[in-house]
């Protein structure tokens, strides 16, 4: 496990822990079959194949 080689100064480690804030996931619309959803973009090509089931 990586460990930190020396202290750092409260300032750096609030700034550093600020930018790992999450983003909320990009939903698009699709449409499979006769059903129309919202999913995240990075599962489109997954519906489309089929390998995922819009509920």
């Amino acid at each position: 496990m990586a460990v930190p080689k020396r202290k750092l100064s409260r300032s750096n480690t609030r700034s550093r822990r600020a930018n790992w804030k999450a983003q909320p996931q990009q939903l698009v619309p699709i449409t499979v079959g006769s059903r129309t959803g919202m999913v995240p973009r990075r599962l489109v090509r997954a519906y489309q194949l089929g390998l995922l089931e819009l509920d």
